[in-house]
């Protein structure tokens, strides 16, 4: 069990899936919101969840006065779970959950989708090349002044950022490496 760390719903607990994910812990959760809240995270946020299991990260932005969420994960047990999540919280009119490899949803992305805050916590094994592709493909998608976080392992290499975005922060949390990107400015 895990459970929301702040705003409205905090410390409502989460289901998480019994395999195949890694929620990202309370501690790491409360550093990166930390972080969001001084670069400035936009009340009202449009928030995508990819690759996201239980949902912690988008439910916690949602808790911390995000307007609505998609979620996106390949498995459909980590969905079930998802919902179950949402319905406990009652949100579930502000998101849509959507069982579909990120990829795919990534390369389906209407030119019109956008977002002001978008989570990566990818399984630590993804190619780089994979994550890579993904990055690019949202670097469209993630608004003007949008900040995207991405979760990954200090233990495997981390992925090329495509041009588009930057780098403006990166943190260290045990084996955990939370990078914060933007898009470059014109």
């Amino acid at each position: 069990m895990t459970r929301i760390v702040a705003g409205e719903k905090g410390g409502l607990r989460l289901n998480v899936p019994k395999s195949g994910t890694r929620p990202t812990s309370e501690r790491v959760r409360e550093a990166m919101f930390s972080h969001l809240l001084c670069s400035g995270f936009p009340q009202g946020a449009t928030v995508l969840d990819l690759f996201a299991g239980s949902g912690a990260l988008g439910l916690e932005a949602l808790s911390r006065g995000g307007a609505s969420a998609v979620f996106v994960d390949a498995a459909g047990s980590a969905a079930k779970v998802l919902r179950a999540n949402i319905d406990a919280l009652r949100y579930r009119d502000r998101v849509r959950v959507l069982v579909k490899d990120a990829a795919k949803f990534v390369s389906e992305l209407k030119p019109t989708d956008c977002f002001d805050l978008i989570f990566l916590d990818p399984p630590y094994a993804l190619a780089p090349y994979v994550l890579c592709e993904i990055l690019a493909g949202l670097t469209a998608h993630l608004s003007p002044e949008g900040i995207m976080v991405l979760e990954t392992s200090k233990k495997f290499p981390a992925p090329e950022i495509p041009s588009g975005l930057q780098a403006y922060a990166a943190k260290n949390y045990g084996d955990t490496l939370v990078t914060y990107l933007q898009r470059v400015s014109s």
